[in-house]
């Protein structure tokens, strides 16, 4: 039986829409075509109910953070960069990214950038960007949830990984800055494999009811 291969296809330009289509995880099984839960991957819902963070900007750690996730879905799917500006349009963000070049600008501000932008993300563009995220990874958590499963042949997980990480190595070697301490840990095979798998659960729980507040606490409570 051929496997299928994961990724966004359907409305809007390629890479945007439903699952099932081209994405770089081409070992996939039935069992992982769920949606994602209420709660994100697999955990039980947060205890008490979610709080809603006032608004405020993020510190250069929590725009870091954000950019490298962001980074991690434009991995996972090949058309990552033609989604997002999709993802925009529908979520009526077009005042504040009218075009491809407005939406990098915003993601330049990550001081690891090969072309880093002075100053800091308002808190009306970074909510933009984490909506944004949180629905790509809704629609990205077949792909999440293989590289994250416990249960299955780990030479079928080795593979999902090295093929996730070549394709995260060359966005990372493209874009950012290689003297940087935290960019030679992201290309290091070995030291490098525990923060990639921490950005891939947090983006499993950026999926599903309150993802979006789930992550904004996260980035917002990221260090200075």
């Amino acid at each position: 039986m051929q496997l299928p291969r994961i990724g966004l296809t359907g409305a809007g330009p390629a890479g945007c829409g439903r699952v099932g289509g081209t994405g770089i995880i081409a070992v996939m099984t039935q069992a992982n075509l769920s949606p994602a839960p209420a709660s994100g991957f697999g955990d039980p819902p947060p205890q008490g109910p979610i709080r809603h963070r006032a608004a405020a900007a993020l510190s250069r750690r929590g725009i870091e953070r954000l950019d490298l996730l962001l980074l991690c879905l434009e991995a996972l799917d090949l058309n990552g960069g033609e989604a997002m500006v999709w993802m925009s349009e529908q979520l009526g963000f077009v005042s504040l990214f009218p075009n491809r070049v407005e939406l990098w600008k915003r993601r330049c501000h990550n001081p690891l950038r090969r072309a880093c932008r002075r100053g800091n993300l308002s808190s009306q563009e970074s909510d933009a960007l984490i909506r944004i995220l949180c629905q790509m990874a809704d629609r990205l958590y077949p792909m999440l949830r293989a590289l994250l499963a416990g249960d299955e042949p780990a030479d079928l997980q080795r593979q999902r990984w090295q093929l996730f990480q070549d394709r995260l190595s060359a966005l990372v070697q493209e874009r950012m800055n290689p003297r940087r301490s935290g960019v030679q840990q992201l290309l290091d095979p070995q030291a490098g494999r525990p923060y990639l798998e921490e950005l891939i659960r947090s983006l499993a729980l950026a999926a599903g009811t309150g993802g979006f507040e789930r992550l904004q606490a996260s980035l917002l409570d990221a260090a200075a």
